[in-house]
Formats: C-alpha cells, sequence, structure tokens
C-alpha cells in the first residue's frame, strides 16, 4: 500500500498550492477541516491533530465538493469567502448533531451571491433534509432560523446506493453505512482516480461490510471511521463506529492504495494518535492519520 501525495499540516488553515486560482483542470485533492467525532475538542492536548468535527473539501477540476458539515466547516468557510461567488455542492453522512452543527456558523451560507446544493441519502421519507436542518435552527435550541442564510440554498434527498453526477466529469457512488439513524458512504470518481469517504460504520467482527468493500474496492484514498481500536469495541459495540484495524483490514481486501484514519475519539488525544499512527503503519505501509489542514492526492 503507497502513500498519497501529502501537504499541509496541523491547524486549519490553507495548504500551498490550494487557495484561490490554483487549482487545474485536473487538479484532485481532499482537505481536511475536522476530523474529530461526536464533539469538539480542542485543547493543547488535540493541538497536533485538531479538535474540530467532520468537514471535508474537495476540489476535482476546480469544482468545490464539501463533506459534512462539523466545526471544521466553520474554518474552511473563512477561506471559501475569498472565492466568492460560490457555486459548491454539499454532501452529508448523515445528521447526526456533530455532523451539521457548523452549518449555522459558516459565513458563505450568508452572502447571496452563493449558491449551494445540500444533498443527503440517510433519511426516512417523513423527513427530509429541509426539514431536519430547520428544526436543528429553530427555538429554543437555536436562536435564528434556517431563513437567515442569503445564499442560494437547495436540498436533495437520494436513495442510497445511487449514483450521482454533480458534473458531467465528476461521479459520486454512494453506499448504505452501518449507523443508527443510517449514515451514507462517498466514492468520488474523478480523472480515473477515486476519493472514498467512510464515516459513521459499526463493523461486524469477522464479517467484512460487503456495502464498504464494493463501494472502496481499488480506491487511491480511502478515508474510514477508526474511532476506535479493536480492544476498545469490545464495549462499545452498537454506538455506531468502527476500528482502525478494521480499516485496515478493508482496505487492505480492496486494495486501496492509501488508508485515511478518521473521525477520531475525542479522549484519543496526540500522544495517543501518534500511537496509532505508528501502529497503523507497520500494518499498512502508506496509511496516514488524518490531522487538520493536511492534503492529500490521488
Amino acid at each position: 500500500m503507497s502513500g498519497a501525495a501529502q501537504d499541509g499540516s496541523a491547524g486549519a488553515g490553507p495548504a500551498p498550492g490550494s487557495g484561490p486560482g490554483a487549482a487545474t483542470d485536473t487538479d484532485f485533492f481532499v482537505r481536511f477541516w475536522g476530523v474529530r467525532g461526536s464533539v469538539a475538542c480542542p485543547s493543547p492536548e488535540t493541538v497536533r491533530y485538531g479538535g474540530n468535527t467532520s468537514a471535508l473539501e474537495i476540489r476535482a477540476g476546480g469544482r468545490i465538493l464539501l463533506f459534512d458539515a462539523g466545526t471544521g466547516i466553520r474554518y474552511l468557510g473563512r477561506t471559501l469567502a475569498k472565492e466568492a461567488p460560490l457555486d459548491v455542492d454539499l454532501f452529508l453522512t448523515h445528521t447526526h448533531f456533530d455532523h451539521v452543527c457548523g452549518l449555522p456558523f459558516f459565513g458563505p451560507f450568508f452572502d447571496p451571491r452563493n449558491r449551494f446544493r445540500l444533498h443527503a441519502g440517510h433519511l426516512a421519507p417523513e423527513r427530509d433534509l429541509r426539514y431536519v436542518l430547520s428544526e436543528m435552527m429553530m427555538a429554543p435550541l437555536f436562536p435564528v432560523p434556517l431563513e437567515i442564510f442569503g445564499a442560494r440554498l437547495s436540498f436533495h434527498d437520494f436513495t442510497c446506493g445511487d449514483v450521482l453526477t454533480p458534473y458531467p466529469d465528476i461521479t459520486v457512488r454512494t453506499a448504505a453505512l452501518n449507523h443508527p439513524d443510517r449514515a451514507t458512504g462517498y466514492r468520488v470518481e474523478f480523472g480515473g482516480r477515486a476519493i472514498c469517504y467512510v464515516t459513521d460504520t459499526e463493523h461486524v467482527a469477522g464479517k467484512p461490510d460487503r456495502n464498504i468493500l464494493e463501494l472502496i474496492e481499488g480506491a487511491d484514498i480511502a478515508i474510514y471511521d477508526a474511532m476506535y481500536t479493536d480492544a476498545e469495541h469490545g464495549c462499545r459495540i452498537g454506538w455506531g463506529h468502527s476500528t482502525w484495524q478494521e480499516g485496515a483490514r478493508l482496505c487492505t481486501a480492496a486494495g486501496v492504495r492509501t488508508y485515511v484514519v478518521f473521525h477520531h475519539d475525542p479522549d484519543h488525544d496526540d500522544d495517543f494518535m501518534d500511537g496509532v499512527a505508528r501502529e497503523v503503519a507497520e500494518v499498512c505501509p502508506g496509511a496516514v492519520v488524518a490531522r487538520e489542514g493536511l492534503v492529500l492526492r490521488p
């Protein structure tokens, strides 16, 4: 397993060569703005890997695709604001709070020059995406409603397993994940390369998830919910998350080029994550532990 090209460092900020005007017609990369699960945990003990919850930016030939909207999306918004007017697709794995709580603080949503298409494939027929986000931004939980945003927002619910084509040269494949209230995994294909985003999901010991194996088969980069270790998982069954060891097993079986450990437990500080990095490197040479600011190119 060889590694993808890397750039960037801890701390959510622009990476060299990927700012406004830097993209080319063939450039394809993922940048991490939030890598934690469950709850944001910024502290001196998490500064190297970061303490924000899930938020990813993928650029494909100059197009912008965002994945999840945890607290990390607030910092992403500061960078994107410099590129207005924006025309962006945002894909949600699911709407648990740690994956959507950054939306009310995402600056580009307040700019009327911008347009965003929000996608989700996990919701039951009686609850569409607009309804769920409106409920989140409702008194007494939040002081202003969804309608406060000045940007043009549209909401697109799909069925897990659908193949989406946000642009003629970009394909987004989807698969159902094993998570309370359901979740969606994504595979972004562009220019003969593929980046997969698979979080939140729980594995069954000894039974590799066929949905995931099919989704990540031969991918250049696979970002996986590695919240726990195998030793921790036994007393957390039913919580909806997996382990870095299971991610390694899946990526090895699927022939993934670069496995990315993601969705770190908020109780796993930098020293703990350094230990995970050492262990996963022994099992999957070229594997990467996600950190804020990291950029990976297939």
